[in-house]
């Protein structure tokens, strides 16, 4: 069984773990309870999960490489972290790679100095690599609707269910792992809105549009005659085609649906779901909305990762000022 696939154990309680540097660990077995953290206590996908084993397990096993297999956290400088990034580049990886192992490693050094395994995080001596600023190209307003409106059976193996994802997806902003999530009972119809489970195990509720509202309403229907003729039962809001497995919808194959559809409608072949969530950001935000209100309904821990989307409208906001502002007239 490889280190990806074996169960991560359950987190020590507090006090165990207070007192865990009295004994002597392993750098993998210190690995192994910080993902037991990430698992148990922060509920961290399992995503996110895999890739903090993968940067992990990587560094440690360099570190014992070039230090010593009983290399112990404290005998690891700022300096070795540093040459490791340079490794990184020497394998032809990207900055935005380097960047992404650097954020892991400071997270674990950080929970290492907050029990005592190290005095102070190394990790964030090193400067994150500087990545250049890659704008999502974003659909227009006319070329989202067009392409949300021509879902039919020339371009779709489901077009009921297809025009759910994409009202979903753009009309209510939600994530592809959010979306595939969502069950029967999230949709609650007398307030209008859905429960959304986002990243860390937080529920948020979206507001549900009557575009979105009337979709569902049609797939319904299609999806119990679908299970009824399976003799199936399934809580889960979208299925796949064949009803395979548990009959949920993949990630997946929410990817290569999105792909599909917009790219017959003269979508650019890099359009994926996350564009969808882009367009619904920066839509609102051209209509008007505050950037506030754009962070709760996209679910948005900090305000700076919202105003990503201020720079996707530039020209816009230009036009405003020229309008509006008296020193511009």
């Amino acid at each position: 069984m490889s280190a990806l696939t074996q169960p991560i154990p359950q987190s020590r309680p507090a006090a165990e773990s207070l007192s865990m540097p009295r004994q002597r660990q392993s750098l993998d077995a210190l690995v192994t309870a910080y993902l037991a953290v990430l698992a148990n206590e922060r509920g961290s996908s399992p995503h996110t999960i895999r890739a903090y084993e993968r940067e992990l397990r990587a560094f440690a096993a360099w570190v014992c490489e070039v230090q010593g297999e009983e290399t112990e956290p404290r005998a690891i400088e700022h300096t070795r972290i540093r040459a490791y990034l340079g490794t990184l580049y020497e394998r032809g990886l990207s900055k935005a790679s380097a960047a992404r192992a650097l954020a892991s490693i400071r997270s674990w050094f950080k929970w290492l100095a907050r029990f005592g395994h190290v005095e102070q995080n190394v990790a964030s001596l090193v400067s994150t690599p500087k990545l250049p600023k890659h704008l999502p190209r974003v659909p227009s307003i006319e070329q989202m609707n067009q392409v949300v409106d021509s879902i039919d059976e020339e371009n779709a193996s489901w077009p009921a269910r297809d025009a759910v994802i994409f009202e979903l997806l753009y009309g209510c902003g939600i994530r592809n792992a959010e979306l595939t999530g969502l069950n029967l009972g999230d949709i609650h119809w007398a307030n209008e809105a859905i429960l959304v489970r986002g990243k860390g195990q937080k529920q948020r509720y979206v507001p549900l549009g009557d575009a979105a509202a009337e979709a569902i309403r049609a797939y319904m229907g299609e999806r119990e005659a679908k299970l009824a003729a399976a003799a199936r039962e399934s809580q889960a809001l979208l299925l796949n085609l064949h009803l395979r497995g548990d009959g949920r919808l993949s990630t997946r194959s929410v990817a290569r649906i999105v792909k599909h559809i917009a790219v017959l409608r003269g979508l650019s072949s890099d359009v994926h779901p996350h564009t969808l969530r882009h367009a619904f950001g920066t839509h609102l935000l051209e209509e008007g909305a505050d950037l506030r209100s754009i962070q709760e309904l996209l679910g948005h821990e900090r305000l700076s990762t919202t105003q990503r989307y201020t720079q996707l409208t530039t020209t816009q906001l230009t036009q405003v000022y020229d309008r509006t502002h008296p020193r511009a007239k």
